[in-house]
């Protein structure tokens, strides 16, 4: 059964924005401090500003807990939120103009609070109202919003308009963005979750039912291999993708075409991949998805290492990019769907936002950790080729783990055929 058009382009916008600060953090920001010199190690900490992603557990209860019946349970969370990442969108616009790096980082890192936190009520609307058939479909809908969202803040914005209006105006037009979302918002009527009756009060959980619920879950066996294999899928694939846009300058690419291939061209590669792991989820088992897209997802970082051991030519770098974004595309929904069928409805925001959390603090050393490995001057000095092999083979390594997921899922499929 197919969602409505009008919740899947809901759905999308409302990931679009959230989409947009990370995009800004992973694609166009440390292209805009290397051109200003920074160093690679302090480049890699960059990452740290997406903390909120991480910490988002400690305040999706509340998320769960609280929230306005005459707005609705999620939308009353998402309005605000919306307003806050404007505001500071257009904080960080004057930081960029003065050149003020303490004050853009710390409006990324507001950005990113603003985001994940709307993120927290947008992936429980998304468990209220999504049917087990529609997690392939709905979770498309959700990464193609993010994806474009990091396509446009990434640097699809400076590209699209031959950098006429320069970084203080892409975060302007963030700023737009975000208050077009919230329009458009304000004339959204929040539906009951799917499990409930249109008068049932059954919005408001105590903390008691809360906690012990998501203890529950948490109690389930096979439970810690399903943290692990989260919380490792994309370890390796970030590793590489934390050096691969500083690999492009110091290789003699201009900064506006590496935007151009990697935010725009690689982004919309990923929505393609995006739908074809919505179709791949929707027709195979799950975990099998997440396997053959895992499995894909390995070649491409094959190519970034060669491109670095053999050298840079402008179609090698497109190739690979526009292939690494597809089948990244592809893994990710395949992954989503996985994790949302795992999840407890009644805690849809805490629990699915727990299993999130920790697929970014397992991507969260990656960083720090391949700069380190990589820096000349600050680190190892391995360069870059070393730490591309070492994604690889750590991508390559994750790919054992669907050993015991399939044990465990058969194990659960045999007990509820017993009862």
């Amino acid at each position: 059964m197919r969602l409505p058009p009008p919740r899947l382009l809901l759905l999308s916008m409302l990931y679009l924005v959230q989409g947009m600060p990370y995009g800004f953090q992973t694609t166009a920001l440390p292209v805009f401090l290397r051109t200003r010199e920074v160093p690679l190690m302090a480049i890699g900490f960059v990452g740290a500003l997406a903390l909120p992603w991480a910490l988002k557990a400690l305040w999706a209860p509340l998320v769960d807990r609280y929230g306005s019946a005459r707005l609705g349970r999620r939308r009353s969370w998402i309005l605000p939120m919306q307003l806050g990442l404007a505001a500071s969108a257009v904080v960080a616009a004057f930081a960029a103009s003065r050149e003020s790096l303490s004050l853009l980082l710390g409006m990324v890192l507001l950005m990113n609070l603003f985001a994940a936190t709307q993120d927290i009520a947008v992936d429980g609307f998304a468990v209220d109202t999504l049917r087990p058939t529609e997690l392939g479909l709905g979770n498309t809908a959700q990464v193609v919003g993010y994806k474009l969202g990091m396509m446009v803040a990434g640097g699809g914005i400076m590209a699209w308009t031959g950098n006429r209006i320069g970084w203080p105006g892409m975060l302007l037009a963030m700023a737009a963005l975000s208050l077009a979302a919230f329009a458009v918002m304000l004339f959204v009527r929040e539906p009951p979750p799917r499990d409930t009756s249109p008068t049932e009060p059954s919005s408001q959980l105590s903390w008691a039912e809360v906690f012990g619920r998501l203890k529950q879950a948490l109690l389930l066996p096979g439970t810690v291999w399903l943290l692990l294999f989260i919380g490792t899928y994309k370890l390796g694939e970030s590793m590489s993708d934390v050096l691969y846009k500083p690999f492009l300058v110091d290789s003699g690419i201009p900064p506006e075409r590496i935007l151009l291939w990697v935010s725009t061209w690689g982004t919309l590669a990923s929505l393609l991949g995006s739908a074809a792991g919505g179709l791949l989820a929707a027709r195979l088992p799950l975990l099998g998805a997440v396997g053959l897209t895992a499995a894909l997802r390995v070649v491409p970082l094959v190519g970034r290492w060669l491109l670095a051991t053999t050298g840079v030519t402008d179609s090698a770098v497109i190739g690979i990019t526009l292939a690494e974004e597809f089948f990244g595309g592809a893994l990710t929904v395949a992954m989503f769907a996985f994790m949302m069928s795992r999840v407890d409805r009644r805690i849809g925001a805490t629990h699915y936002t727990l299993l999130a959390s920790l697929e970014v603090w397992g991507k969260a050393p990656a960083g720090p950790l391949a700069a380190w490995l990589a820096d000349p001057k600050y680190g190892l000095g391995l360069g870059y080729a070393r730490v591309f092999l070492l994604g690889t083979v750590l991508s390559v390594a994750f790919l054992a783990l669907l050993l015991p997921m399939r044990r465990q899922r058969r194990a659960e499929t045999s007990a509820q055929a017993a009862t």
